[in-house]
């Protein structure tokens, strides 16, 4: 084992006993190396990894702000990982869309199961927005992946949340790319707008199978007709 992975290892042993808890402060470089037997540089290193993960948030100096303290985001451990796979393109786009079709109709079930008013009138107060007919394409699809977001965060679950926040990058590159290459943008612009408001509507009627099969059939019709690949 890597001297960084004894140190990460070991913070992973102590949160699963309890012995460490969210926003507790873990002990300094020098404790660290002394009590695991490994080197400082290694013990930065390990903060640094948690960092990315969304475990610790760091600061620097002295006082009560330094040091690595336990927080809990797992949006951006995930989020930093999918874009990363992404970019490089070990993930395909189809896989992308699969991932969506299956989070987000989970999602949107959950939402008209559970609806939470102040998020779905933030979710309709983002197809308003949408409305405006000056928006241009990047306006628009931006606009439309936050209220993708926005609609999954309504069911609730912590996990989902980050696993819609983390793949929202990706998300947005194959959408731009497919909005590029359609000879009718506005004629499609006005399509998503109109599935939009029949997913919300369901959504808020509690309709459970409705907007599931209504998500599936506006993700999965975007990719199929702006020629994806």
């Amino acid at each position: 084992m890597r001297t960084r992975e004894r140190v990460l290892a070991w913070i992973e042993a102590e949160l699963a006993a309890g012995r460490l808890e969210l926003g507790d402060r873990l002990p300094g470089e020098r404790v660290l190396a002394e009590q695991l037997g490994v080197s400082r540089p290694s013990v930065r290193e390990a903060v640094r990894v948690l960092e990315a993960l969304g475990v610790v948030r760091t600061g620097t100096g002295s006082g009560p702000t330094a040091g690595a303290v336990l927080i809990a985001d797992a949006a951006a451990g995930i989020g930093v990982a999918l874009r990363l796979h992404v970019a490089s393109r070990a993930v395909p786009v189809p896989d992308v869309v699969a991932l969506r079709v299956l989070v987000e109709s989970w999602g949107v079930r959950e939402a008209a199961a559970h609806a939470d008013p102040d998020r779905l009138a933030a979710a309709a107060a983002l197809l308003d927005r949408m409305d405006f007919p000056a928006l241009d394409a990047d306006e628009f699809l931006e606009l439309d992946t936050e209220f993708h977001a926005l609609l999954t965060a309504t069911a609730g679950n912590e996990l989902i949340t980050a696993v819609m926040s983390g793949v929202r990058g990706a998300v947005r590159s194959y959408v731009r790319e497919g909005a590029a290459a359609l000879a009718d943008w506005p004629a499609m612009a006005a399509r998503l707008r109109s599935e939009h408001r029949d997913i919300l509507t369901a959504v808020r009627n509690g309709q459970s199978d409705a907007a599931e099969q209504a998500v599936r059939a506006h993700i999965e019709g975007f990719y199929r007709d702006s020629g994806v690949t």
